[in-house]
């Protein structure tokens, strides 16, 4: 006999397939198992469309003659607590209710005011036999996006970085110098695939003229941010070449240009962080990567806004430049990527 534990896990790994498509929406994966066999199966594959239950459900209809009969003695399992209520789809505890599922095994409650609790009442009001606390942070784990938006009211911060083994970010000059290799250039577009945003300051922007997108990478473009103060840097950039979504943050004026929207702060002189990542939430921005430079990075490091932190440190010595930024404590995960290593700091705090 199979565990909860096996069928959540795939329920995960079903899931994860959602990344990058589903956002402001939780990756929610859903799998039916009659008699310790898997009868159906689903994801929630791109946001606004069908959810996980109503994939996993339709699959047995499209697969089983005997699909009424075989849900009757069913157990569906659901890394999310099924919707309760009518959003850009019908609730799927309604649908499990009305296809007689006697059993439901769900990884972790939703953390939404609306859902929170109340599709699992709604299952057990109905008889249904609902299991939870099996696998419970690994599923919040997989959603830590999602639930940091519904619980910060904020998104998902992702701070990236690259430095040399002597603690340098970039030359004094400002000029670019590339310290990553291409492996860890293709590993950075393909989280850019995965996340909604990426932000860079002016003097990046500037400097590196960079086009934040996902070249390297097959996927969607992530929506492009820059912090121009004043609205200094020139049109021939790569980042008004209109390719994709981008976002200027100013202090002069809110102003939508075709794909470019400018968006006025009122301070940037206090909580600058704070008021952008309220911003993103306000647009269901669900996951920003923050790429540079040097002094945009240490304003969320000493904000303590930031979630995890991607840091490559390349093999070179340049004696000289721009100090890289610093964070304390020991990373939680290091890898070799190319001939680069990969640290990953996630802030507890």
């Amino acid at each position: 006999m199979h565990s909860h534990q096996n069928y959540l896990q795939r329920c995960i790994d079903l899931a994860r397939l959602g990344a990058g498509s589903v956002s402001p929406n939780p990756m929610v994966g859903s799998v039916i198992v009659c008699d310790d066999k898997i009868i159906g199966e689903g994801y929630h594959k791109v946001y606004g469309q069908a959810h996980a239950e109503v994939n996993a459900i339709n699959q047995v209809f499209e697969t089983h003659d005997n699909a009424k009969e075989l849900l009757r003695r069913s157990t569906i399992y659901v890394n999310l607590e099924p919707c309760s209520h009518f959003g850009k789809t019908p609730p799927c505890a309604d649908l499990i209710i009305s296809n007689e599922i006697p059993r439901a095994v769900i990884g972790c409650r939703d953390p939404f005011d609306q859902i929170n609790g109340k599709g699992i009442e709604k299952l057990r009001n109905a008889g249904i036999d609902v299991v939870e606390g099996i696998m419970t942070e690994q599923c919040i784990d997989l959603n830590k996006r999602f639930f940091t938006r519904i619980q910060k009211q904020r998104p998902y911060i992702i701070l990236k970085w690259a430095q040399t083994s002597d603690g340098y970010f970039a030359p004094a000059d400002r000029s670019q110098k590339w310290i990553s290799s291409q492996n860890a250039k293709q590993l950075v577009h393909r989280w850019r695939t995965e996340e909604d945003a990426v932000l860079v300051g002016k003097n990046t922007a500037l400097s590196d003229n960079p086009r934040l997108n996902s070249r390297e990478w097959p996927g969607r473009d992530p929506i492009r941010i820059v912090i121009d103060r004043r609205l200094e840097l020139p049109e021939n950039l790569n980042v008004f070449d209109q390719s994709q979504d981008t976002i200027i943050f100013n202090e002069k004026k809110t102003d939508l240009v075709d794909k470019i929207k400018y968006l006025e702060l009122e301070d940037f002189d206090n909580l600058l962080p704070q008021l952008i990542a309220y911003q993103l939430y306000l647009m269901d921005i669900q996951s920003l990567i923050v790429e540079g430079g040097a002094e945009t990075l240490n304003l969320f490091i000493k904000a303590g806004l930031w979630d995890e932190a991607r840091v490559f440190t390349g093999p070179q010595n340049w004696n000289s430049g721009t100090p890289a930024p610093k964070l304390f404590g020991k990373p939680g995960e290091t890898q070799t990527v190319g001939p680069d290593v990969l640290n990953i700091w996630f802030n507890k705090e």
